[in-house]
C-alpha cells in the first residue's frame, strides 16, 4: 500500500489556514457567553445513531445482542456495548437522551423539544448518486447527510409556527454534528478503492459537510459541535485488512502505538481541511459559535499509553470473530469491555466514548473549549 502524502505546496498552505482557524478559535472564546442548551439535535452516522438503523432496517448488527449489553442491557440500534458520546453530552446537560427520529410515529412532536437525533448507522457525507459515479457502493443505507437535513426541516415544521419560533428553538439548542464522513472514506478502503480515488473525495465531502452546517445556521442555529475523523490507522478492521507482513517496518506502522501511519495520516489530512472549512463558517457567521471536536488527539492519547488510560487493549476489538468482522450472536465477547478501546473491530466501546465526552466537555479536546458556553454537570459522567 501506498503511503498517502501531501505534496510540499498543499501541506503548507493546509498548515498555514490551520494556524489562521486556531488564532480565529481562541479569539471566537471572546464572544462565547454563558448559555445553556434546551434540546440537543443530532446529524451523523453510526458513532452517534442512538436507534435510527433500528427503525430502518434489518442489515445492522446492532440491533442483536450482545450489542447494548454493558449499560441499556439489550440492543438499542446503538452500535456500542453502551452509552455513545451524545449520550453522555445530554447525561451533562441534564437532558433526556436523544431519541431517533425515526419511528416518530409512536411518539408526540413534543418528545422532540428537548432533543432529537438524525445519525444513521453507515451514513455517509455524500448522496448515493456521488458516491456511485466514484464506483463505491453502500451496503447499510441510503441514507447521506442530505437526507438528514430533510428529516431536519420535516421535524422543524412540525415543532414551530413561524421562521421566528424555529430560530428561537435552534438558538437554545446544541447542534452536534457526528462524526459524518467516516464512512465515505471507510467503504471505499476496505473495498479495495485505490488511496488516490479516496483521497480526492475529500474535499466533496467537506464541501458537503460546510453547505448543510452554513443551512443548519441560516436557519437559526448558533452553537454546532463538529467533529473530526478518528485515527482509522488504529481501528482494528483498518489494520487487519491493511496488515503488513513487516510488522518491525517503522515507515508503515508507528512503533509507539502499532497504529498504521499512512492511514493515520490521512486523517489527519481530513480533520485539517475540514477545520480549514470551520473557519470560512466561522468568518461568514460570526455570531455563531462553530467548535471543532478533536477525537483524533483524544483517542490518541489512549493509544499511546492505554494502560494510564485503564485500558489493556487498544488495537483489538473485544468482541467479534475477527477485527473486520461484526460482533453477531454467540460471538466471543471480551470479559471486561470497559478495559478495551475497539468494541467490535469498527465502533469503541462505551469507556471509549466517555473518554472523549469528557475530553469534549472539559477539554482540552473542544476548539474552542466548550465548557464555558454552558454549565456542563461534568461530574455526572
Amino acid at each position: 500500500m501506498e503511503r498517502f502524502h501531501l505534496n510540499n505546496a498543499t501541506f503548507a498552505c493546509i498548515i498555514f489556514l490551520f494556524l489562521l482557524l486556531f488564532s480565529s478559535s481562541n479569539n471566537n472564546n471572546n464572544i462565547c457567553e454563558a448559555k445553556c442548551f434546551k434540546s440537543i439535535i443530532s446529524f451523523g452516522d453510526s458513532l452517534t445513531d442512538t436507534g435510527n438503523i433500528f427503525n430502518l432496517s434489518e442489515k445492522s448488527e446492532c440491533w442483536l445482542k450482545p450489542y447494548g449489553e454493558t449499560f441499556f442491557h439489550q440492543p438499542t440500534g446503538r452500535c456500542s456495548d453502551g452509552r455513545l458520546i451524545i449520550d453522555f453530552i445530554a447525561e451533562s446537560l441534564g437532558l433526556p437522551l436523544v431519541p431517533p427520529y425515526i419511528g416518530r410515529e409512536n411518539v408526540t412532536s413534543i418528545n422532540f423539544r428537548q432533543g432529537v437525533n438524525f445519525a444513521v448507522a453507515g451514513a455517509t457525507a455524500l448522496n448515493q448518486s456521488i458516491l456511485e459515479e466514484n464506483g463505491i457502493h453502500n451496503p447499510q443505507t441510503n441514507v447521506s447527510l442530505g437526507t438528514q437535513l430533510t428529516w431536519f426541516r420535516e421535524m422543524l415544521s412540525t415543532l414551530c409556527q413561524s421562521t421566528s419560533e424555529c430560530k428561537d428553538f435552534l438558538k437554545n439548542s446544541l447542534i452536534l454534528f457526528g462524526e459524518i464522513g467516516g464512512n465515505d472514506y471507510n467503504f471505499p478502503f476496505l473495498f479495495g478503492t485505490p488511496t488516490q480515488m479516496v483521497q480526492s473525495m475529500v474535499p466533496l465531502v467537506i464541501n458537503t459537510i460546510g453547505q448543510v452546517i452554513n443551512e443548519v445556521i441560516e436557519l437559526g442555529a448558533e452553537t454546532i459541535i463538529v467533529p473530526g475523523n478518528l485515527p482509522i490507522g488504529c481501528i482494528p478492521a483498518y489494520l487487519h485488512h491493511f496488515m503488513s507482513t513487516n510488522y518491525d517496518d517503522d515507515y508503515y506502522y508507528d512503533p509507539k502505538t502499532g497504529c498504521i501511519n499512512w492511514l493515520n495520516e490521512f486523517s489527519e489530512y481530513h480533520n485539517m481541511m475540514l477545520q480549514v472549512e470551520l473557519n470560512r463558517l466561522q468568518q461568514l457567521h460570526p455570531h455563531a459559535t462553530i467548535i471543532y471536536g478533536d477525537y483524533y488527539n483524544s483517542l490518541m492519547q489512549i493509544y499511546l499509553s492505554p494502560k494510564k488510560y485503564g485500558f489493556k487493549s487498544a488495537i483489538v476489538a473485544c468482541c467479534g470473530k475477527g477485527p473486520n468482522q461484526p460482533c453477531r450472536p454467540n460471538d466471543h465477547v471480551c470479559d471486561d469491555p470497559s478495559t478495551f478501546v475497539s468494541w467490535d473491530g469498527l465502533h469503541p466501546t462505551e469507556a471509549a466514548y466517555k473518554w472523549i465526552a469528557q475530553g469534549l466537555i472539559s477539554g482540552p479536546f473542544a476548539i474552542p473549549h466548550i465548557n464555558g458556553l454552558c454549565n456542563f454537570r461534568v461530574s455526572t459522567i
